[in-house]
């Protein structure tokens, strides 16, 4: 990026408020890099699937400015918002797969408006995909058939599909047996080593955190009361987060 560049960050949040029936984001600043994976963690009902809608354009700030993809998008129109979801693309907690298709037919529907592919060149990459997320021998399957973590994987290969510049992880571990998890957490930092994907990712689960996050935003009442290296996190002295650092710790046990 040029020095001059009034939008360095390929993503960043600047002053951001969102108020439903109460506040939800309050004066909300961070940013990402490209190819930076960073977590955004707090309690149930503090905005972090609000934050998500506001990154993909389908809420828009009260107040603020949203840059996505080195753009500013706050007033973007729906047509060019569509253009940005070309690069940013979201996988959602629910997988939402198609459940008539195939695991392999909801990964080729991602394709099928792309003219750059023949059907062949479709087909291999499809098969690519599903060798690259591991779930390759469930390419008949349909997803009634499948687990929620191999869901999560189908629905991660659809995305991919895409060839995104930045993948949105919303709660991909949750309802996820601990195997699973694991295999989850690996299979995203594999894809940001291999892709150079840029990540956001809102989780419960600070083991996956600490394993695919490089930095974290932990939001309390609305508020961005961290901002900073994952690694750092623990010795933030804000009480709130000492106590959900204590509560994990006390789960673990």
């Amino acid at each position: 990026m040029p020095q001059d560049d009034p939008f360095p960050h390929y993503i960043e949040f600047r002053h951001v408020y969102k108020t439903f029936d109460r506040p939800v984001l309050v004066d909300s600043n961070f940013h990402v890099n490209p190819g930076e994976t960073v977590a955004i963690i707090g309690r149930s009902g503090v905005g972090k699937s609000v934050t998500l809608s506001h990154i993909m354009g389908f809420l828009k700030p009260d107040s603020g400015r949203v840059i996505v993809a080195h753009e500013d998008i706050t007033g973007f129109p729906e047509n060019e918002l569509r253009r940005i979801r070309k690069k940013v693309t979201m996988v959602f907690q629910s997988g939402a797969l198609f459940d008539s298709m195939t695991v392999a037919e909801n990964v080729l529907f991602s394709l099928e408006l792309r003219e750059d592919y023949d059907r062949r060149n479709k087909e291999e990459i499809v098969s690519g995909l599903l060798e690259m997320v591991d779930i390759a021998e469930a390419r008949d399957a349909h997803p009634s058939d499948l687990s929620t973590g191999y869901k999560r994987a189908v629905a991660i290969a659809r995305a991919l599909a895409a060839q995104p510049q930045c993948v949105l992880y919303d709660e991909p571990t949750t309802m996820v047996d601990p195997i699973m998890s694991d295999h989850l957490g690996d299979l995203m930092l594999r894809l940001k080593r291999q892709l150079q994907l840029t990540s956001v990712v809102v989780t419960h689960d600070l083991d996956l955190m600490y394993k695919v996050a490089d930095r974290v935003v932990f939001l309390f009442e609305g508020k961005v009361i961290y901002f900073g290296p994952v690694s750092e996190l623990v010795d933030c002295d804000h009480p709130h987060i000492q106590e959900f650092l204590e509560l994990d710790r006390v789960q673990k046990v």
